[in-house]
């Protein structure tokens, strides 16, 4: 199904660039940012959808050092939904060298408007940079270490449940003693050696990988953005999870996106008094449309993607293009997939209200490969496992449909899929879709049990006109040539590049094809790191079978 496509077109990537400064420590090896020749433009693109890529990548030069600059106030941009699901709303303080101390507000509620309050939290520690990270390419590895953590319930709905689940002798209580609203509980105390974390599942793990962006725009200030860590969709194995994605990110206090009303809110706050977000209005989910990544995406374990959906909701029919990419900026093509098929609604979620539950079903699928290793491996299969084997060619369509799927890639068709979906707006009123978050470990939702309860990164509505027809389409330029006839060939596929890989990060320790249509298992040696990461991402796309 779309969401479990790894592939994300994201639009504000043309002229982007990493920027890395430091000692040899920081360094890491990197590709040259060239545009691919060999992309062609066989998909039919709405011309909205083009202006809004184009817009974005010509408008938004983004920037990214290493080590990150992470002294500042960074705050939530909305209500964000967590594995489980839980609804928070986060502002985190970093301090100057050389202390590296840090203070971070976790404020939870009980509804994903982030309206009702339950609880806060107050952590405090200190976070020590190491080196490039050799995983995730274009962040940085770090360390924490929590000094103390200490909580204040906002009800008594909320003492209620938190009764049940923290032991009173962590918090201090006599026996027949009563947690009280409004007053500071101590957690978590590293010198006193006292640790009641565990009940809540609580983990900063989120803080040992960081990525800051500045975006900067012609006719407006910069903004930065703070990505930190992801958490694991498995609530038992979050607390050891070492992340290689991301959440979505922070916004720096004093250099945001604007207009960001939810900022100015999250700044103010504070734990006697979380923020309490504005209303925003309640959207029925219309699928109708062309919708692209937002910006270059990252997922747990897969390469860096973008992604484009089309979908026809009078005959229940989709269409998704993922595009794989290498590099954090979007830049530097792995491989492309296409794949449809049909889906169908359930009703309203009952874990996360506003969103929907949909069942999708994936029943075609072709691939573009550019990257090597990857190609070598595709043509080394037997016949009849991925396509023709032995055919592969760079830049070269290939139809998996008639193999059912590609081993090689843990694609399996046809393949089912269990979803959820919920419309929101951007923070200039755009309509946006967010569709559910994959799991951490690589396999697929295909099972009513494995339903996400938290979203990818948004994507944005493009164009309103449906495209999809019963057919599914192709590219028709399968050209291989590794040199563009004119500028404005040229032009043209950086354009092309820039939607299908409006943003999206790859994962880098597994991809996942197998997300959408079957599992797969790969034991890759480490050399082939590029190699391994593709894989892996087409198995986050496809898994389990139908």
């Amino acid at each position: 199904m779309p969401s479990a496509m790894l592939i994300n077109l994201t639009p504000h990537e043309l002229e982007p660039f990493l920027c890395v400064r430091g000692s040899k420590l920081w360094e890491v090896p990197t590709a040259p940012l060239v545009p691919h020749a060999n992309l062609s433009t066989r998909l039919f693109w709405e011309p909205q959808c083009q202006t809004q890529l184009r817009h974005l990548q010509n408008e938004a030069r983004i920037t990214a050092t290493i080590p990150p600059k992470l002294e500042g106030h960074w705050v939530s941009s909305r209500c964000e939904v967590r594995p489980g699901p839980e609804f928070l709303t986060r502002s985190y303080t970093f301090y100057q060298s050389p202390t590296r101390l840090f203070r971070a507000l976790q404020h939870y509620y009980s509804d994903s408007e982030c309206h009702i309050p339950t609880y806060s939290l107050v952590i405090r520690g200190k976070l020590r940079l190491h080196q490039a990270s050799w995983i995730t390419r274009g962040a940085t590895e770090a360390e924490h270490h929590l000094h103390k953590v200490g909580m204040v319930i906002h009800s008594q709905k909320a003492i209620h449940h938190l009764s049940t689940r923290l032991p009173f002798s962590c918090l201090g209580l006599k026996a027949g003693g009563h947690l009280v609203p409004h007053r500071f509980y101590e957690l978590f105390n590293a010198k006193a050696e006292k640790d009641c974390l565990g009940a809540l599942g609580f983990t900063m793990m989120e803080l040992e990988l960081l990525r800051v962006e500045t975006h900067h725009h012609p006719h407006s200030r910069p903004a930065q953005e703070l990505f930190l860590g992801d958490v694991h969709t498995d609530w038992e194995e979050r607390v050891h999870h070492r992340p290689t994605g991301y959440q979505e990110p922070l916004q720096n206090a004093m250099h945001h996106i604007h207009p960001c009303p939810v900022c100015a809110v999250v700044y103010r706050a504070s734990e006697q008094q979380p923020p309490i977000l504005p209303p925003s209005p309640f959207i029925p989910l219309d699928l109708n449309g062309n919708w692209v990544s937002l910006r270059c995406e990252s997922s747990p374990s897969v390469l860096f993607l973008t992604r484009l959906f089309v979908f026809n909701e009078e005959q229940r029919i989709w269409e998704g293009t993922y595009q794989h990419y290498s590099d954090p900026m979007c830049r530097q093509p792995s491989f492309t997939l296409f794949a449809s098929g049909h889906y169908a609604k359930v009703g309203q979620s009952v874990k996360v209200r506003g969103a929907t539950e949909l069942v999708f079903k994936v029943t075609r699928a072709k691939v573009i490969v550019y990257d090597q290793a990857l190609l070598r491996e595709m043509n080394s299969t037997q016949n009849g496992r991925c396509g023709q084997a032995g055919r592969w060619e760079t830049g070269v369509e290939q139809d998996i449909t008639w193999t059912n799927g590609c081993d090689a890639l843990g694609i399996r068709l046809p393949h089912k899929e269990y979803e959820l979906f919920k419309m929101g707006v951007d923070h200039k009123g755009r309509p946006l879709l967010f569709n559910g978050e994959r799991p951490t470990d690589g396999s697929s939702p295909d099972r009513p049990a494995k339903r996400p309860t938290s979203f990818q990164t948004p994507m944005l509505q493009c164009s309103t006109r449906i495209t999809v027809e019963p057919h599914y389409s192709s590219f028709k330029d399968h050209s291989t040539g590794d040199k563009m006839s004119s500028a404005n060939a040229l032009h043209s596929s950086l354009i092309l590049l820039t939607l299908l890989n409006a943003c999206a990060p790859v994962r880098p320790i597994g991809v996942s094809l197998g997300d959408v249509v079957g599992g797969l298992s790969t034991t890759i040696p480490p050399s082939f790191t590029t190699l391994r990461l593709t894989v892996w991402s087409a198995r986050s796309v496809f898994h389990g079978d139908y």
